[in-house]
């Protein structure tokens, strides 16, 4: 029975890709989830909310990508220390701070997990990997609209 919990090393551009993208959506998840206990103010109800609905649709994803290098024929990796390594995105606030920090923060998150969305994409597309590609692009456009709604929160703030 093989022990070790290292990672085969990733040959697959794909795959390689699509790991990435797995660690900066599942910190994301992660970060979005702390924003969401510790946002306070006068937008708590409206922030609070909205948080709990963006972390819950990036844990749907993440199992999405997840899977999606399982059907590819490689394996995820996975738990905390494995997925902070591979993920470059910011953390958001700990402790008391202004609604509009937190916000902002995830706004850098939903940032950097966009670019690592559109690199699976290019590198699928690259591939003729159509199916990876579509998931990417969906995971593109829902960053989008996410950096959409935060940025139209901080307006004339």
């Amino acid at each position: 029975m093989n022990t070790s919990t290292t990672q085969p090393a990733v040959t697959n551009p794909v795959v390689g890709a699509l790991s990435t993208l797995l660690g900066d959506s599942y910190s994301l998840m992660g970060e979005t989830h702390l924003a969401h206990w510790n946002v306070e103010g006068s937008a708590f109800f409206e922030l609070h909310g909205a948080f709990q609905k963006q972390y819950e649709e990036l844990f749907e994803a993440v199992d999405d990508i997840a899977e999606r290098i399982r059907a590819i024929d490689a394996y995820a990796p996975g738990g905390l220390k494995a997925l902070a390594k591979l993920s470059t995105v910011p953390p958001v606030p700990t402790g008391a701070a202004p609604a509009k920090d937190f916000v902002a923060a995830l706004i850098e998150g939903h940032e950097t997990t966009t670019e690592s969305a559109k690199k699976v994409r290019d590198t699928a597309a690259e591939t003729g990997d159509l199916e990876t590609q579509d998931l990417a692009i969906g995971r593109v456009r829902v960053h989008q609209k996410t950096l959409w709604m935060l940025r139209s929160y901080l307006k004339n703030l």
